[in-house]
């Protein structure tokens, strides 16, 4: 019986195995995806500037994947895509907004995985997001907030109101979309306390001084001759022609205005939060008050707004306690 035997050939070259290469499974178009998340967003409450802000990001990633003939659908964005994202955004803008590029993306693709419109991990790495650095946080002084409100000073409907707008804004750091959309009914002087809407939509009643509700009772008495006094908003525009509801983008122009005119550079809501914050801690405030005052969930965003200040109030406190003043 013959065998089939097959004589070894040294110059035959040796087969290629086939190998397969496992591509990953083509998802849903990203486009398509961007309005159902903006959906359940909404449901979940999610306040609309920030929904803005990260369907913002998302749309941006996707023109970006599009130009750059990469993948744009769910599964096939990978961790290399978004890196040369957040580097060409933050060679075209600013580390700090490549950084909230990253953190909007990564919402998005934590929401694609829940939905199982991914399979496998995000693509948006915790390793990959931009380095911040880190500014010196500028805050008001004394000075600058008495300059502010004289340049508010005068018994005018403008000016009343604006007064009044501003020293809520430094007794308590409400943030301009809750102090844009105060209700008249939800003034409370005999309390001394407001109702706010916080930014996610939890209602928060914000405390008021003894000297805040003279300015606003300064400014009620002459809004209840304003045209749209029947106005269930408490902020109106000077001009009765219209509703004239303040909107932020109002409580902004109006900061800068004062600031212009006070002298003042830089005026802006947010720095009303932080200085408040500061001087509440500086005057003795716990920690915890403060955190209650402001309608911060966490110690994260107190010790955000306030700890470029804390070793001037830790010199205060010194002053004030000074072991070596006992002896």
């Amino acid at each position: 019986m013959t065998e089939n035997v097959i004589e070894f050939d040294p110059n035959r070259r040796p087969r290629r195995s086939r190998r397969t290469t496992a591509s990953a499974p083509v998802g849903t178009d990203l486009e398509g995806l961007i309005d159902s998340w903006k959906r359940a967003l909404e449901a979940s409450n999610k306040a609309p500037y920030t929904i803005y802000l990260y369907t913002r990001s998302v749309t941006a990633f996707y023109a970006y994947l599009r130009a750059n003939d990469h993948p744009h659908d769910a599964e096939g964005v990978t961790a290399d895509h978004v890196r040369r994202f957040l580097a060409a955004e933050q060679a075209r803008t600013s580390a700090h907004t490549s950084a909230a590029h990253h953190s909007y993306l990564g919402v998005f693709f934590r929401w694609l995985i829940a939905e199982e419109e991914r399979s496998t991990f995000s693509p948006v790495l915790r390793a990959d997001r931009p380095h911040v650095p880190k500014k010196a946080r500028k805050y008001l002084s004394d000075q600058e907030i008495a300059a502010l409100l004289a340049a508010c000073k005068g018994a005018g409907f403008a000016e009343r109101r604006d007064t009044a707008m501003i020293m809520v804004l430094i007794d308590n750091g409400v943030r301009a979309s809750g102090l844009a959309g105060i209700q008249l009914e939800n003034v409370d002087l005999p309390g001394r306390r407001i109702l706010i809407v916080l930014k996610g939509g939890d209602e928060h009643w914000i405390p008021i001084g003894a000297k805040t509700v003279v300015a606003l009772d300064r400014y009620l008495r002459v809004r209840a001759k304003h045209g749209w006094a029947s106005s269930p908003n408490l902020w109106l525009g000077v001009r009765s022609k219209t509703m004239g509801k303040m909107t932020r983008a109002g409580v902004a122009l109006m900061l800068s205005r004062r600031g212009e005119e006070a002298g003042v550079a830089g005026v802006h809501p947010h720095r009303f939060r932080g200085t408040a914050a500061h001087l509440l801690l500086e005057a003795g405030a716990d920690p915890d008050s403060v955190r209650r005052i402001l309608g911060w969930k966490s110690y994260d965003m107190l010790k955000h707004y306030t700890e470029e200040l804390a070793d001037e109030r830790a010199r205060a406190t010194h002053t004030r306690l000074s072991p070596g003043d006992r002896f």
